[in-house]
């Protein structure tokens, strides 16, 4: 028997592979920007036993029936609403996610989309490289303060509790919501459990990051902007698909709240013709909460180490979203 065949769906730094190689037959797409086709994943699939997939990848229910020998797709995520998991726990296939070696990374990126669209960063950053700073004013390009105000997260889980850590830095009165309570955050950092609608009723600054689930789906409404403080900024670091983009525009636009910070959309990635994109009060990054060099690599390294794990050692992955019997 030749070694387990492994098919990555993105160019990955070969220094991440080497490792690897002596035990797995790896190969890859060879863009780091540019999505794998769909015809040359269905012709992968069928002759691969393990995937390496990102979130953008739908690993569906035709891919899957698609495959003849696959056992594991480990995703370079968190999050895997782009699998069929069901499908691939019918087929005894396992899969796998990259939790915790992110956590910090992005709640780092959560907290600088409070600041930076807080403190109005970008458009001041545009106002010098346009020429407009010709004079000093006492509310030129006038923000408004982080400390000591409300944060609202809205799932707190790792990531939740990593930006309440954070907040409890700048004195915030941290709120949260979450389908059960987080007593380790109430009781090292003070968090305080309110429902939905009372978080947006009274939060200075929404979070979301929320996983996508039928629930969760465009929560983020005409009617949840409107509950929310006219002063108000939301930031979504979670999933796009959780709000209702064109909710969002117009409570901006009308000022029914004062900004948002985006790193995640419905629909990915997005052109610069998207009409959030012409509001001032926004700030729009393209999907990079866990964008550290450091904190990919680990990502990297955590997914071969499932594909490793369930390939050639016959064991179980070490972070498994679906149960198999074993």
């Amino acid at each position: 028997m030749g070694k387990p065949k492994v098919f990555i769906t993105r160019e990955i730094p070969e220094h991440l592979l080497k490792p690897y190689r002596q035990d797995l037959e790896i190969s890859s797409w060879n863009e780091a920007l540019v999505p794998v086709p769909r015809e040359r994943l269905l012709q992968e699939v069928e002759k691969s036993d393990g995937l390496l997939t990102m979130l953008s990848d739908a690993v569906d229910r035709p891919l899957v029936t698609h495959a003849k020998q696959l056992k594991i797709v480990a995703n370079l995520a968190v999050g895997y609403d782009n699998i069929d998991i069901a499908a691939c726990t019918e087929k005894g296939i396992h899969v796998t996610n990259t939790p915790d070696v992110l956590t910090d990374t992005t709640a780092d990126l959560a907290m600088a989309l409070v600041l930076t669209t807080a403190r109005r960063v970008v458009e001041a950053a545009e106002f010098i490289k346009k020429g407009e700073w010709k004079e000093w004013g006492p509310f030129l390009l006038a923000g408004t303060d982080v400390h000591h105000k409300t944060i609202g997260i809205v799932g707190m889980g790792r990531i939740g509790t990593a930006v309440a850590k954070r907040a409890k830095g700048f004195e915030m009165n941290i709120l949260y919501h979450n389908r059960s309570r987080n007593v380790q955050a109430e009781t090292e950092l003070g968090a305080k459990y309110v429902s939905f609608e009372t978080l947006l009723q009274e939060a200075d600054f929404v979070i979301d990051l929320l996983p996508l689930t039928e629930e969760t789906r465009q929560i983020f409404n005409e009617k949840a902007f409107r509950m929310m403080k006219n002063e108000a900024i939301f930031v979504n670091v979670g999933r796009g698909k959780s709000v209702d983009e064109k909710a969002l525009y117009q409570a901006v636009k009308t000022g029914e709240i004062a900004g948002c910070g985006l790193d995640v959309f419905a629909e990915e990635p997005i052109g610069k013709d998207h009409p959030l994109l012409e509001l001032p009060q926004v700030v729009c990054l393209p999907h990079i909460g866990s964008a550290s060099t450091e904190t990919r690599s680990a990502m990297v390294k955590l997914a071969l180490e499932n594909l490793h794990a369930v390939l050639v050692r016959g064991q179980k992955p070490l972070t498994p979203v679906n149960e198999l019997g074993h």
